[in-house]
């Protein structure tokens, strides 16, 4: 008897990076990576549903900066070129490997998997992922959300309404452009929610969004059941909570389940490991040693005395631990519908690059879940957040509380002593762009490219992935570049609008570099 619903939302988002400025960027292999180890994987997993009849349904996030940057020739071209290279390198490996039995299985295993995602990016969806996802959406298998334009944390930049409703539209306007509907839900980034947040989502048509937990543990009035249905803010706009004991199982390292010593070891990669002179060709041109995705270890345990990776070993291990996790939200969903009298249902929420960039078996570890979700019980069924509308379509009024999934639940991830600096000119910056709608509304020519380019850097400026950066000391000379940078660019735009001296040479320049939503509209600020 079925007693309960499971909703795994996988949260798909990289920063807009490219730099065609130079032939080689390091962190646009960010975006490469989560290709090869992530998007491709996910694909091939929900192409093997299909093909075997599995009944599933899962929801996913795709950021309009990343369907932006997945869209783009020059970051499509460059891709290809980064996986022959890595194909060349898995090729090598396979004779490096040839008399290491404990090594050459593995280098077999990444050459094949090499091969085949570029089959699959460049034959079978012609350099355009987006266009596999539509395909799992428009068969009805795949639910995907949006979420805003350039990921700002919202409750920090909600100063001006037309920066919320320029984040909200300009992604909504990207969504229907690639996949051909509107969105029905949204993942607020970093899952921020500050009150009054769903008026501008119901403004798009919106239905819903995700929220971490204590957001709704404590919305007012208190929820009567918890996170394990929704709420409906008083603009009709429905909240979703993120289930903690789900969430954790599969999230942590330490208590979580991609810390099992037979899965592989992240840290350990060839790039890092090898003789300079052989891995030169494949890792930065400047000679930085990075990771080329080519490791043979398995986590082990806490040792540095790390043990050759057995593939064998991890996918028994992924069945394991799939079943486990069945197993955990059957006895969960039992005993909430028999506490609350009516089926819960259990949002698990995660970021998508944890399956397969982060955690190497993740993919398979959904493959396995989703199939036995499918075929080895009847107690969970799982569909997307929308889905429960029509099991449930009369639900509890109440109005989510200030939270976001960062450390501590609120802002202190996104306004620390590290990145506070930049909300001042963010605002003011917000504040110059309402000035210049206003002032120029109805131009033509190349005043209404040059207001075009002013959101676009603005927008490009309020990414939450900088301060982000930031505040964890990761690449913070690149956060704090691309943050400057595009302050400065918007800056001078404002500048020579306001003097009637705009340089049309080197807007165009601008345009060409930094060419995110190249339809954007202005005068929503």
């Amino acid at each position: 008897m079925e007693k309960g619903f499971l909703s795994i939302v996988l949260h798909a988002h990289l920063p807009f990076i490219r730099h065609p400025e130079h032939q080689f960027f390091l962190e646009e292999t960010w975006l490469y990576e989560a290709i090869t180890e992530t998007y491709v994987p996910l694909i091939h997993l929900f192409e093997g549903l299909e093909r075997d009849n599995v009944p599933w349904r899962i929801t996913m996030s795709l950021t309009p900066s990343l369907m932006s940057m997945l869209r783009d020739p020059l970051l499509q071209d460059r891709y290809v070129a980064h996986l022959d290279k890595l194909i060349e390198l898995a090729n090598k490996e396979i004779e490096r490997t040839r008399f290491q039995p404990q090594f050459h299985e593995t280098a077999l295993h990444y050459y094949w998997e090499f091969t085949r995602a570029k089959d699959t990016f460049v034959n079978r969806y012609q350099k355009d992922l987006t266009q596999a996802f539509r395909k799992f959406q428009d068969h009805g298998h795949l639910e995907i959300i949006t979420c805003a334009a350039t990921h700002g944390f919202l409750p920090l930049i909600s100063r001006n309404e037309g920066t919320i409703r320029g984040q909200i539209k300009t992604a909504v306007e990207l969504y229907e452009k690639v996949l051909g509907r509107r969105p029905i839900g949204i993942w607020l980034p970093e899952c921020g929610y500050f009150a009054g947040a769903d008026k501008y989502l119901k403004e798009q048509g919106i239905r819903y969004f995700l929220t971490d937990t204590h957001g709704i543990l404590h919305a007012s009035p208190r929820p009567k059941y918890g996170v394990f249905a929704p709420i409906f803010c008083p603009s009709g706009v429905a909240a979703f909570g993120r289930d903690v004991e789900s969430s954790k199982q599969v999230w942590s390292a330490i208590e979580g389940y991609p810390g099992d010593p037979d899965y592989r070891e992240f840290y350990r990669d060839i790039g890092f490991e090898l003789d300079f002179d052989y891995v030169r060709p494949y890792i930065s041109p400047d000679g930085l040693r990075i990771n080329t995705g080519i490791k043979y270890h398995r986590i082990t345990g806490n040792t540095d005395d790390k043990q050759p990776y057995v593939r064998s070993w991890a996918m028994e291990k992924a069945a394991s631990h799939a079943g486990n996790f069945m197993f955990n939200r059957e006895k969960q969903a039992e005993y909430l519908y028999d506490f609350m009298g009516r089926k819960p249902l259990i949002v698990a929420p995660y970021d998508a690059e944890l399956y397969g960039h982060w955690w190497y078996e993740g993919p398979e570890f959904l493959n396995f879940f989703m199939r036995k979700m499918a075929f080895d019980q009847k107690t969970v069924r799982m569909i997307a957040p929308s889905d429960y509308f029509k099991e449930y379509p009369v639900n509890q009024v109440s109005t989510p509380c200030f939270s976001s999934w960062g450390w501590k639940g609120y802002s202190e991830t996104w306004l620390s002593g590290a990145n506070d600096w930049i909300y001042r000119h963010l605002h003011k910056a917000s504040l110059r762009m309402t000035e210049l709608t206003h002032k120029f509304r109805g131009q033509n020519g190349v005043v209404s490219s040059a207001l075009k380019q002013a959101a676009r850097e603005l927008f490009l400026a309020q990414s939450s992935d900088w301060a982000f950066i930031m505040h964890t000391g990761t690449v913070v000379p690149y956060a704090v570049k691309r943050t400057k940078e595009h302050l400065l660019n918007f800056t001078r735009i404002y500048d020579d609008l306001m003097n009637n001296r705009l340089d049309e040479g080197w807007l165009r320049s601008l345009e060409g570099k930094n060419n995110i939503f190249p339809d954007v509209d202005h005068e929503v600020f």
